[in-house]
């Protein structure tokens, strides 16, 4: 009888504990970025995003409870060339008129290391969703001169851009094309805890 009530108390508290508060951290805009890489004629053309914004759950001991989400304000692609800028808002590109946001969302993480991981989720680019596969890069967690709690990583990934519906392009006398269809995307995330 006494187990038995033993067992009943240790059953209440766990029922009535607190849920453990995850550690979250909001994306950095001062000390992250958004960029990628994409094959024009013979060479390579990088850009960036300069808004975005996103949210990363980390807590190094319990993977199973890592979650990420993000979103990127596509009017702010930023090529260094202003003319190319506008192309790539139209229609022939992101459409941004009807395509404001490229968002993601993790779904797992596998192959976990103190270092790194794999990050799974779901990439809606262009009114497209399709999973995607990010490598991750763990950089570790640390106090700021101001006490603040941070947390660092990379992110990469390749992507087709034609997968999302981004098809166009234009023909060389060459046979060849202008533009090519593999993106390298490179993210660069730090984030503050909150508190």
């Amino acid at each position: 009888m006494r187990h038995r009530f033993i067992f009943l108390l240790f059953l209440a508290s766990l029922l009535t504990a607190p849920a453990a508060q995850a550690a979250t951290y909001n994306v950095d805009l001062d000390h992250s970025s958004v960029s990628f890489k994409i094959r024009h004629l013979l060479s390579n053309v990088q850009g960036n995003f300069r808004k975005f914004e996103g949210t990363i759950d980390y807590d190094p001991a319990k993977p199973e409870t890592w979650k990420v989400n993000g979103a990127i304000d596509v009017s702010s692609i930023d090529t260094n060339v202003e003319q190319r800028d506008k192309h790539l808002l139209s229609p022939d590109f992101f459409d941004v008129q009807k395509f404001a946001k490229i968002t993601f969302q993790s779904t797992k993480f596998t192959d976990v290391t103190p270092t790194g991981a794999k990050m799974q989720g779901l990439l809606n680019l262009h009114g497209v969703e399709k999973p995607v596969v990010i490598d991750v890069e763990i950089h570790g967690v640390g106090k700021d001169p101001w006490g603040n709690v941070r947390s660092a990583f990379t992110g990469t990934l390749k992507i087709n851009r034609k997968d999302f519906g981004l098809t166009w392009n234009e023909a060389l006398e060459t046979g060849q094309v202008l533009v090519g269809e593999e993106v390298a995307i490179t993210l660069e995330a730090e984030g503050i805890l909150q508190k």
